[in-house]
């Protein structure tokens, strides 16, 4: 029988990818594909596949969130894609499941692949079944647990950002990005006078970069603390922050002693 397989990824591109690599493999049948997080776990519950694409970075619900949606007893086998994601390599690495880093090669897929189908033939031992339910458990915990700041200085943060350059995906150094703006569910990072697109909301940007390094400046403001040159009060009543490439921002009153601390901080 073939192996029964569903890609979630919230971007059409990704799932382009994956559904033509699969046509080349004629034992894996794709059943369905899921474009966000709430469809992904109707779609779970309802198809029981043997083999799940998952993307880890998805906005509203992500990857984890996914499969914590789903009961133990009917999880896949599940082939993480991710863009970068610091924390979630490591623990991958830790226990033992397999992953996808975009943008892969066709070598590293057909790899995770041959994996997925030995996991497969061998259903019957839950080994991987396990080492999924104890990472879920182990990011439920973490959830719960009060980490001081000085513990978390520099671990588990973004150090690169996947962004889609025409038809292809490349990597961005976040030690390169001057700031950051929204666009909805996307962000768009400026670094070295380029700007690029990613999938990222800005509360999760904000969440996920090395707070010693960057700071929000608006609702739809990140700066990295280190560009800024000089802030003014402004005659609209906020500030006017002006950075080394001479790009000037806002930055909102509700927003301003915390950079001001940080600042002083680097100085």
């Amino acid at each position: 029988m073939p192996i029964k397989a569903v890609i979630v990824d919230d971007e059409a591109l990704a799932r382009d990818a994956i559904r033509l690599r699969l046509k080349g493999e004629p034992d894996i049948e794709l059943v369905g594909e899921a474009a966000d997080g709430a469809d992904a776990v109707e779609l779970l519950r309802k198809i029981h596949p043997d083999l799940l694409f998952l993307d880890v970075q998805m906005p509203v619900m992500d990857g984890f969130e996914v499969i914590e949606h789903v009961p133990s007893d009917q999880l896949p086998i599940v082939v993480f894609v991710t863009a970068y994601d610091q924390y979630a390599l490591k623990a991958f690495e830790t226990h033992a499941l397999d992953y996808l880093l975009k943008p892969f090669t066709a070598s590293r897929f057909h790899a995770a692949i041959d994996r997925a189908r030995l996991e497969v033939a061998k259903s019957g031992d839950r080994g991987t079944h396990e080492r999924l339910v104890e990472l879920l458990e182990e990011r439920r915990r973490a959830r719960t647990q009060p980490v001081h700041e000085h513990e978390r200085q520099g671990q588990g943060y973004l150090t690169r950002l996947a962004v889609k350059r025409n038809q292809r995906f490349a990597l961005v150094g976040v030690a390169d990005i001057d700031w950051i703006e929204s666009s909805g569910n996307y962000a768009h990072l400026h670094a070295h006078g380029a700007s690029h697109v990613v999938r990222m909301t800005m509360g999760e940007l904000e969440r996920r970069l090395d707070p010693a390094r960057f700071a929000r400046i608006h609702r739809s403001t990140i700066v990295q603390i280190d560009r800024i040159q000089d802030i003014i009060a402004a005659w609209h009543g906020d500030f006017d922050v002006t950075l080394r490439d001479g790009t000037v921002l806002r930055l909102s009153r509700n927003y301003r002693d915390r950079v001001l601390n940080k600042r002083s901080g680097r100085l």
